[in-house]
């Protein structure tokens, strides 16, 4: 399988909305070439402001000094952008319907030693790759948004995928560094996405219930532990609280406290009332500023929090 170091010079992205032109950009400061494709008429455009926003943060953030950023090209059709690719990254709307048939053309389109990785944040590799003609190659190579930023890969093979396919997507998101964890079971939602949604639906059950205001939700994160978080997983963070015992001593210490609160979560009906006010409570807290200037603070915040972080967490 393609995938390590020196074996993949371009990249195909099929899907290029705001996940896969943040992608693309990401691959060219990376010194790949990207052979990209979408259905939408305005992706070429989007594609293109995506790189030149994105290329003097990506050049701050470790990209190659000799890096491309025109070494793109754009194709209507997702076969001709695969053709030729050493790995693709496909980026197509979250539905069975669609990911199903367009997988099965790029599939039909490459040699079988070719990962393809979608980016889906909770489908099932083994569903995605039910038409094609070699499933065995067809991985999940999930980002967190935005890719171009996040370090996170979450990579999955699934009943179907090859060891091989999935060494070959861990050994490239590494190579061009990001940092890939390998999920070894398929779940829906994956390992991240699974883990943010319960604690937002405990966030929301603490709103429905009175508890606290949305911007006191958010801030019990973004203020507490949240930065600790940026550093090391809850597994570590519990690890610290133990003190010199370390885990052992916080499991023996502080266990029934924590189970005790387990037991107490909430499972919230998210219905009308509930809806208005979580609208209500984020228009609040952000002060009305639009989604596109909220995106623009998160990557300028995200930015100064990976230069002070460094290239590894603790």
């Amino acid at each position: 399988m393609r995938g390590t170091a020196g074996t993949v010079g371009r990249v195909a992205v099929v899907g290029a909305g705001t996940i896969g032109a943040s992608w693309a950009a990401y691959f060219l400061s990376r010194g790949l070439r990207v052979a990209a494709s979408d259905p939408s008429p305005g992706a070429p455009d989007l594609l293109k402001r995506m790189i030149e926003n994105a290329w003097p943060i990506l050049m701050r953030l470790g990209g190659k000094a000799d890096a491309d950023p025109t070494a793109w090209t754009f194709h209507a059709d997702p076969a001709a952008a695969a053709e030729g690719a050493d790995f693709v990254q496909e980026n197509a709307p979250e539905r069975l319907e669609v990911k199903q048939p367009l997988l099965a053309r790029i599939d039909a389109a490459l040699p079988p030693d070719v990962v393809i990785a979608s980016s889906t944040s909770g489908l099932l590799a083994s569903r995605l790759s039910e038409s094609c003609a070699h499933p065995e190659r067809v991985v999940i190579g999930h980002p967190f948004n935005p890719p171009h930023l996040i370090p996170l890969v979450e990579v999955v093979g699934g009943a179907k995928g090859s060891p091989e396919a999935v060494a070959a997507a861990m050994a490239f998101y590494r190579g061009i560094g990001k940092h890939p964890i390998e999920i070894r079971k398929e779940v829906p939602g994956h390992l991240a996405n699974r883990l943010q949604a319960a604690l937002w639906r405990e966030a929301v059950h603490l709103v429905a219930e009175g508890v606290a205001s949305v911007a006191d939700v958010d801030a019990a994160i973004s203020e507490g532990p949240g930065l600790r978080w940026a550093l090391m997983g809850p597994h570590t963070t519990f690890h610290l609280a133990g003190g010199e015992g370390g885990m052992e001593h916080f499991l023996h210490h502080l266990l029934p406290a924590v189970t005790s609160w387990w037991s107490d979560l909430g499972n919230p009906a998210v219905d009308a009332e509930v809806q208005r006010a979580l609208v209500a409570g984020v228009a609040e807290k952000t002060g009305g500023a639009d989604t596109r200037e909220l995106a623009r603070r998160r990557d300028a915040a995200l930015v100064r929090l990976l230069e002070a972080r460094g290239p590894s967490a603790l």
